[in-house]
């Protein structure tokens, strides 16, 4: 034991001198002699905590608690130890804290006590959180053993419990807020849904309502306790609003009890007020108390809701009694509102109005003002209110739990009442359902039996409205009901019963109340209605005694009741003949009430005859607004569609088409059969280029003319017209002159249809032009030109007439091979009618062309030369156009803009045709023209585009500033940059022509002539492939007018004939320039290099007749022309001409003349004047010539010219072939061995030509000449693996090379020579047909006649150039039926099919 102690005491020594590394040592001596002790516990516990060894101070204290739990020494020095480690151990130190207060209230020191419990709280409040800081408070509340010793010296409860309280709704504050963010980011979560599920998690687990409870229960102050009960409501009220269903009854009670005691205080919580008034499911308002609600008033004056009832306790619609002045001295001294203060109904609407926007989420303010709104009439308001009650009751029923039946019903009723009125009948399924829904539950409900027979009249289902009305008043009588009623029976035809029944209801009104003024003139009118339609004689109507008083007794009663005034507006309208007051009349039904369908349609016909579109729309707008032009479904009730169509036509009037478009169609949804309506609608997608539509529309309105008859449609010609426009813009221009022509003979002289036929057959021509059809274009220029001649003998000043006339004249300069038929006599007829001639010098004095000039070439024309008058004739039309619009200065600028291309057309024209006198006259008139064009008109981009054409020639720098003026105007226009790329083409700047024709080709691809630009920059800078391909594309989607594509396109395919040896490939390589060629000659009369080129593509393609015909007709004229100019070059061109000629009647057939041609063509061309010229005639005379000869057996003279040929051709190796093939037919050993020599000589110079070796091998063959058959054997064989060999070579070929294996066969002998010559063939050229049918024809295998027939098929055209005559030939040899016909199809003339068929019968 003295161990122990001296231990204790050197323990003690070091703690007091600071050596706690000692103390720690002394101190576990102790413990090691004496485990149970308790300073030797304290003592280690304080060293380790001195040393700042935390864990093993707080054993050892522990330690010693153990030891000794009464003692405060241990519990002190866990708590020091606990206060040295901040909030870390605060949940220990709140322990340690109640053992100590415990050890010193065991031996009775509350000051020592108290002292602690107060470090601990503080200490809890600086360094622990709110929930430990909560905690740290909780040893104080009641109930604890600290709370009974210390009270009196503690907080007193009730400010504790606002503490924690507090503290509590911070946290709970954090806790919302920082879910909610959590939460919100999830995927699909929304903000609505998860703030619930976050509250109620919150809210259910929290004790805060008992908290409040407490601070209630223990404070002393009044005001804090109310403060306290407002927020248990208030958070008992929001636990409500998100608990589930299910729970919502316990605590729905514990919210009402709560607020029905505060009521019961007269505390002013407005929640408590609100939700006393609000969950009162009552079936009326005036159930309610109206103590509560004037209570509810005078405590919350500025509250929305207190708003909306104080105006309506004080409204004419309150059941409840009037609250005077005197009543308010009884109220009780808390409820002290506003002094009562008579209203006015403006101040009341006002007052309740605000209130509204003040609560707008209160059901019972909404209700009030349904109400209210339905008894002003304010149907429209009573809508959009009880719609928002609805809402808001669905909102407050879900946060309830209760189901507001009574109240549902009360304002559903409210919302069919209004819709009853408001744009009826739109509304009108609606609000059946709602009084359906209504009667489901409460059968006798006068309300929503009235709602429904009201709405059963609307649609004129009037037995089933009556029968509804009846059962209303049988549940409550009402003298409104019953006028209800009776007028059901006058519109189902019984007027007597209803006139009667109304006058009865008349007799029970109170005249003295004010309230039924309204009542009172509806049920006059209805009176007055009954007798109008009672009596329908037109003395009865006009009698002021009856129908008439009572209107006028109507408005006598209600100065604002419109369906009075519209009667009297068709009383003055179709039976006192009073305009004026009808009008007057119109105009006030239709300001009072938009329902007045009859006054408003009045109103618009009145104003549309005046032509005041803007009122039309002002008043048909409002009709549609007011929602009763389309019936409800099932209605018996027609609709109404004219507001829709006046609409339109007003929208068609200001060419608003798109809105015009959607009012017809509204029209024709409602009335189906308006056959107006299908006109304007077609009118509309007509305007607005939507012409497929348009033309179905007038096709049904024409429709509707088969069904309806004229007799009750009227005049029905402008749909007609109108459909003819569409197919005219739609480009059917045969079926709009049908359509006009039709049109016509029901209305001979209308100008519109008349001009618009006579501009159709203009654009029909040209459009006949573009696509080739020019007799055509011909025949409906002739019947254009009779519409003009009578056009013009009543309508001579029409602007568009002398436009259309000058087209006319036009057109035959497009068409110059029909100018012949240019109806010259007609055109001066119609020029001189009626109109002074002087007017025709209009800038005579630039293009020399005025009445006279075309009066002196009229008198001295040639009745075949007519292209100078087509062209003059254009021009003065053009210029009578001018003097037809002075007063407009667009169409002039039109009329000079036309009149400038008429005179540049016949510059162009005139200047070809040889019109040397005024060369320029023309173009300079057409500047001058486009010049005046631009000064009125100076942002028209195709008037500059013009300048710059016709300026070109004669000053670069203006025609440059044109377009680039005219691209600045419209730079999308793809012709602008085109002309502009020629511009710059002409001037040498290839890179700039480039850019332009790129940038039109861009714009608009189709357009043929930006190609043709490319292919004339690709022709200068010598790129002629190129240059064809984009001449074949501009030809191919070029019309037919493309006088320039066609000349470019011919002149490419001939140059590269010429520059490509062997026949073309294909057959469309010469059709399609031909066919160019064919229409330019149609459209050009001067063009005869042309023709010459035309007649050079008929020769190769095999039309011989035709070909030496249109050359007879060059040589004829190119004689004539030298004869008159003794030019040269004319010359040249002659003896090319008859070289020509000759090669082509000898390919007919016709020797002599090919001879004689042949024959004067060398004779022209002996001189050397045109030696360019002079080798190839002659060439082609030499070979023409003596090919002839030969034909004809003059083989001397056959041989001199082609000996003549070869010195012209320098040996040329066809030449040689010819000639040796002449001196073999000649039948001479001499000759014969003469032609084997020549051959054997060319071979020598030209050892690759083909054509030299076949024909010395062929006549090897038939000279029985081994050696040399022998020598060109090897030859021939090696000729097979050449690919230059035209289809005609190698069918050669093939057929030498096997007849020389039957007549000369090696060692092998002659069937297997033959047949190894053939599979050779198809070896080395299985694509080739030929070996394969040569197989076929020495073997009875199916597969070489099927192989020869595939095989040919690809070579055919156009992927080839087999013949027809060679793929028949093929099909002839598969010897079976089917391809022996085909055979004969492919080529009826030849034989082979013919036998093949014959050999399989």
């Amino acid at each position: 034991m003295s161990t122990v102690k001296s231990a204790l005491r050197a323990a003690k020594a070091a703690l007091d001198a600071h050596q706690y590394g000692s103390a720690i040592e002394n101190a576990n001596k102790a413990l090691k002699e004496d485990p149970k002790n308790y300073h030797a516990n304290v003592f280690l516990g304080l060293a380790f905590e001195k040393q700042n060894q935390h864990e093993d101070a707080e054993k050892s204290y522990r330690a010693a608690t153990l030891l000794k739990g009464s003692d405060p020494l241990a519990w002190q020095g866990l708590i020091s130890l606990y206060e040295q480690q901040g909030g870390q151990k605060l949940g220990e130190y709140h322990d340690a804290t109640s053992h100590l207060a415990s050890a010193f209230i065991a031996v009775d020191d509350k000051t020592r006590c108290q002292t602690v419990v107060d470090k601990y709280t503080d200490f809890a409040r600086k360094c622990g959180t709110r929930a430990q800081y909560r905690h740290s408070l909780e040893i104080l509340l009641p109930g604890s053993e600290l709370y009974d010793y210390l009270e009196g010296r503690i907080l007193h409860p009730a400010y504790t419990y606002t503490k924690i309280a507090e503290l509590l709704e911070l946290d709970e504050k954090e806790k919302i807020n920082y879910e909610i963010g959590q939460r919100r980011t999830r995927l699909g979560a929304k903000i609505d849904q998860v703030t619930a599920d976050v509250k109620r998690e919150v809210l259910q687990a929290s004790d805060l309502e008992t908290i409040y409870q407490c601070i209630v229960d223990w404070t002393e102050d009044d005001a804090t306790r109310r403060l306290y009960e407002e927020r248990i409501l208030q958070r008992a009220y929001d636990t409500l609003v998100v608990i589930p269903p299910a729970l919502k009854p316990k605590k729905r009670d514990q919210v009402l009890r709560l607020a029905q005691g505060l009521v019961i205080l007269k505390h002013p919580f407005n929640l408590a007020w609100r939700l006393s008034l609000e969950w009162k499911d009552v079936d009326r308002i005036e159930d309610l108390d109206a103590g509560l609600l004037r209570e509810y008033v005078g405590f919350f004056a500025e509250d929305g809701l207190a708003k909306v009832l104080r105006g309506y306790l004080d409204s004419e619609i309150s059941a409840f009694p009037t609250h005077t002045p005197e009543d308010d001295h009884d109220d009780d001294d808390d409820v002290r509102g506003k002094k009562s203060v008579a209203m006015t109904a403006e101040d009341r609407l006002i007052l309740m109005t605000d209130g509204i926007e003040d609560s707008p989420a209160s059901v019972l303010a909404l209700r009030i003002m349904a109400e209210y709104y339905l008894y002003l009439e304010e149907y429209e308001s009573a809508v959009e209110t009880a719609r928002k009650a609805q809402r808001e009751l669905a909102i407050s029923s879900r946060a309830s739990g209760l189901s507001f039946t009574n109240v549902l019903d009360a304002v559903s009723i409210s919302l069919g009442t209004a819709m009853i009125h408001y744009q009826a009948p739109r509304h009108h399924p609606e609000a059946t359902s709602l009084f359906e829904g209504i009667l489901a539950r409460r059968k006798s409900n006068s309300a929503a039996l009235i709602g429904i027979g009201l709405i059963l009249e609307e649609r004129e289902e009037l037995e089933d409205a009556i029968s509804f009305l009846e059962r209303a008043l049988e549940q409550a009588p009402s003298t409104k009901v019953k006028a209800e009623a009776a007028w059901c029976k006058a519109l189902s035809g019984d007027y007597e019963t209803g006139v009667s029944e109304l006058e009865e209801c008349l007799s029970q009104l109170d005249t003295a109340d004010s309230g039924t003024k309204t009542l009172k003139a509806q049920i006059l009118y209805r009176i007055g209605m009954c007798l109008w339609n009672l009596d329908t004689s037109k003395s009865s109507r006009k009698d002021r005694n009856r129908a008439y008083a009572r209107f006028i007794s109507s408005l006598q009663a209600d100065m604002n009741y419109a369906p009075a005034y519209t009667s009297l507006g068709i009383y003055y309208t179709d039976y006192a003949r009073d305009k004026a007051r009808a009008r007057k009349c119109f105009q006030k039904a239709f300001e009072l009430s938009s329902s007045e369908v009859v006054a408003a349609e009045r109103l618009a016909q009145s104003f549309a005859k005046t032509r005041e579109w803007d009122l039309v729309e002002v008043v048909a707008q409002r009709v549609v607004e007011s929602g009763k032009l389309r019936p409800p479904p099932g209605s018996k009730k027609q609709g109404i569609s004219w507001p829709f169509a006046a609409l339109g036509v007003v929208q068609l009037n200001i060419q608003d088409y798109s809105k015009s478009v959607v009012s017809f169609q509204s029209a024709l949804r409602i009335s189906p059969k308006d056959y107006y309506s299908w006109v304007g609608l077609g009118e509309s997608y007509h305007n607005s280029g939507r012409y497929i539509a348009a033309t179905r529309a007038f096709e049904q309105a024409q429709k509707l003319e088969a069904e309806l008859g004229p007799e009750v449609l009227g005049d029905t010609w402008f749909s007609k017209y109108m459909l003819a426009n569409v197919e005219r813009e739609l480009g059917e221009f045969g079926a709009a002159i049908a359509g006009y022509k039709e049109v016509l003979a029901l209305r001979k002289r209308e100008y519109g249809v008349s001009i618009a036929s006579l501009q159709t057959l203009i654009e029909a021509a040209w459009q006949d032009i573009e696509l080739g059809f020019f007799g055509r274009a011909i025949d409906n220029v002739q019947e254009a030109l009779k519409t003009a001649e009578d056009l013009v003998t009543w309508r001579k000043e029409a602007f568009n007439l002398w436009k259309s006339i000058g087209d006319l004249c036009s057109v035959y300069t497009y068409l110059q091979s029909y100018s012949a038929q240019f109806p010259f006599q007609s055109l001066v007829g119609l020029l001189k009618h009626d109109f002074d001639l002087e007017a025709y010098g209009l800038l005579a004095d630039v293009d020399h062309l005025d009445w006279a000039a075309f009066a002196s070439s009229a008198a001295s024309h040639n009745p075949d030369a007519l292209l100078g008058p087509c062209c003059h004739a254009a021009i003065l039309a053009q210029k009578r156009a001018i003097s037809c619009c002075v007063d407009d200065a667009h169409a002039r600028a039109v009329a000079w803009y036309n009149l400038g291309w008429t005179e540049h057309r016949a510059h162009v024209c005139l200047i070809a045709d040889g019109d040397r006198d005024n060369p320029m006259s023309y173009l300079k008139s057409s500047i001058q023209c486009f010049k005046r064009a631009i000064e009125l008109e100076s942002g028209n981009s195709e008037f500059w585009n013009s300048l710059g054409i016709v300026t070109a020639q004669l000053n670069p720098k203006v025609a440059q500033h044109a377009f680039v003026r005219s691209l600045f105007i419209n730079n999308k226009n793809a012709r602008t940059w085109t002309n502009l790329g020629v511009f710059y083409l002409v001037e040498g700047d290839t890179q700039l022509a480039s850019d332009a024709f790129t940038r039109a080709q861009s714009i608009d691809p189709e357009h043929a002539l930006a190609w043709l630009g490319q292919g004339l920059l690709a022709a200068q800078l010598g790129e002629s492939s190129d240059a064809r391909n984009l001449f074949a594309h501009g030809f191919e989607i070029a019309s037919a007018s493309a006088t320039q594509i066609q000349r470019s396109y011919a002149c490419s395919v001939l140059d590269h004939l010429l520059a490509s040896p062997g026949i073309p490939s294909s057959a469309t390589d010469l059709l399609r320039p031909a066919l160019a060629l064919r229409q330019l000659s149609k459209q050009s009369l001067a063009d005869l290099p042309f023709e010459h080129i035309d007649d050079l593509l008929r020769e190769r393609m095999g039309i011989y007749a035709e070909a030496s015909e249109k050359l007879s007709t060059i040589c004829s004229t190119l004689e004539a022309e030298y004869e008159t100019s003794e030019s040269v070059e004319t010359l040249a061109r002659f003896a090319n001409a008859k070289a020509d000629l000759s090669r082509s009647l000898l390919a007919e057939g016709n020797f002599e003349l090919a001879a004689e041609n042949a024959e004067t063509a060398l004779d022209l061309s002996v001189d050397d004047d045109f030696s360019n010229m002079r080798k190839r005639t002659r060439l082609s005379a030499q070979i023409s010539g003596g090919l002839s000869h030969h034909h004809l057996g003059l083989f001397d003279r056959s041989t001199e010219a082609f000996k003549g040929a070869l010195e012209e051709s320098q040996e040329n190796p066809d030449i040689v072939c010819l000639l040796s093939q002449v001196l073999w037919a000649k039948g001479g050993e001499a000759e014969r061995n003469i032609a084997s020599q020549q051959l054997f000589n060319c071979i020598e110079k030209h050892p690759s030509h083909a054509h030299t070796m076949l024909l010395l091998g062929t006549i090897s063959l038939l000279h029985d000449d081994q050696d040399t058959i022998q020598a060109v054997s090897d030859d021939l064989r090696g000729l097979r693996t050449r690919d230059d060999l035209t289809h005609q070579q190698q069918k050669q070929l093939a057929q030498l090379l096997s007849a020389i294996a039957i007549l000369y066969p090696d060692e092998k002998g002659q069937t297997l020579a033959r047949t190894s010559e053939v599979t050779t063939a198809v070896m080395l050229g299985p694509s080739h047909p030929y070996g394969w049918s040569q197989l076929s024809g020495i073997t009875d295998e199916p597969c070489p006649p099927e192989m020869a027939i595939l095989t040919a098929i690809r070579e055919a055209p156009p992927r080839g150039a087999l013949t027809a005559e060679d793929l028949s030939e093929v099909y002839a040899q598969s010897h079976r039926g089917e391809d022996a016909q085909r055979s004969i199809m492919l080529a009826p003339w030849k034989p082979s099919g013919w036998h093949a068929l014959s050999q399989l019968a």
